[in-house]
């Protein structure tokens, strides 16, 4: 079956109904998609145009360039996971104290690590940093497709943080998105040592459970619709790899205006926004579409009863589409003594967006650990 016979099929099932009805809805489905289309095309050029006039503050930033100590790490399955250690700059305030805290940050779902640059950039004086590629993201090697889950994912982080900070060592874990996915699954993994080993925690921009009910900023019916077809046309367009890499690179403009849609809420720097939109094109389809089921069945409530007995800061843009803010709330409610934020116009690549509120907010967070610690700054 062809990818456009199994797309076909997919809206096939979703109008549902007998071969009249089916016909009807298809029909409607088709108009309503060229109605969509001409909107889009307008939508478009009008971006691209405003684009154009933005000021781009961020043009001399060198985005994904900035580069740490490689350390070599593998994944209880053999997978190679691309780690890297910035070490405080010597006589900063963290090497005066030589505590060893250590701040392991996490990335997000079709992301990599570079999405934390200006936090690498920002807080290197404060702590050891440790930044990842997921596995079969970025730099890390390609997992099998049976190990695309959180859970896994979890562990992986218990492999990084094991390789990376020796036993004693204070930290901190940091997740956005996906990767506060991947933080719960280390507290679901290893509950023992959050309190002892793990003495802090930030969940940025993430859920611990309910993906699938997320509409990402659609009407609850196309919503739903979405979510049904997904898994199966992701899949479909993944075994055309070739072709669909061509068309995404083609459609680069229109990439770009989603990128802006689902990642801010505010006019970036294009610079910023081109960043984003490239680490994204940068994973393959067939990745995004191995982890789509384990997103969309994403559950770790329990887990964040280990949380609750470190110092912890919940994060999410005011405008998130991808894990809208009342999925941090139900977060909040599980830690009673967490620090929650919400941070006005801005949307999922909060950290990115509006990183200078962002880096205060892990400033205080690593103060409020080294106070628990008795060896504060």
């Amino acid at each position: 079956m062809s990818v456009l016979d199994e797309v076909r099929r997919r809206a096939g099932e979703l109008v549902g109904g007998g071969d009249g009805s089916r016909f009807a809805g298809i029909a409607g489905a088709v108009g309503a998609a060229v109605a969509v289309g001409a909107a889009i095309g307008v939508a478009t050029e009008r971006v691209l145009v405003r684009r154009s006039l933005l000021p781009d503050y961020a043009s001399q930033e060198p985005f994904g360039q900035l580069r740490g100590r490689v350390v070599p790490v593998l994944a209880t399955d053999g997978t190679s996971l691309h780690v890297e250690v910035e070490d405080p700059p010597p006589g900063s305030a963290a090497d005066r104290l030589g505590d060893g805290l250590t701040v392991v940050f996490s990335h997000g779902y079709a992301l990599e690590q570079d999405t934390w640059h200006y936090q690498r950039r920002d807080l290197g004086s404060l702590a050891r940093l440790v930044f990842w590629d997921q596995r079969s993201h970025g730099r890390s090697g390609r997992g099998h497709k049976e190990y695309a889950t959180i859970d896994q994912l979890g562990a992986d982080l218990a492999a990084v943080v094991d390789a990376t900070c020796p036993p004693g060592t204070p930290v901190i874990l940091v997740g956005h998105s996906m990767g506060g996915m991947t933080v719960m699954a280390y507290a679901d993994r290893r509950p023992e040592e959050f309190g002892t080993r793990i003495l802090g925690a930030a969940l940025l921009s993430t859920s611990a459970g309910g993906v699938a009910e997320i509409a990402f900023g659609m009407p609850g019916v196309v919503a739903r619709a979405f979510h049904r077809a997904a898994p199966g046309v992701v899949s479909a367009l993944a075994t055309q790899k070739e072709l669909v890499e061509r068309i995404r690179g083609a459609g680069s403009d229109l990439g770009l205006m989603f990128t802006r849609r689902y990642s801010f809420a505010s006019e970036v720097s294009p610079s910023l926004a081109a960043f984003v939109h490239q680490m994204l094109w940068n994973t393959p389809i067939d990745v995004v579409a191995e982890f789509i089921p384990t997103l969309d069945a994403h559950d770790k409530v329990r887990a964040l009863a280990s949380l609750a007995r470190v110092e912890t800061l919940v994060l999410v843009g005011e405008g998130d589409l991808m894990t809208p803010p009342e999925h941090s709330d139900v977060i909040a409610a599980h830690l009673p003594h967490t620090v929650l934020v919400r941070i006005p116009d801005s949307g999922h690549m909060v950290m990115l967006e509006r990183y200078p509120e962002v880096n205060q907010q892990l400033r205080e967070l690593i103060s409020r650990v080294r106070a628990r610690m008795g060896t504060e700054l």
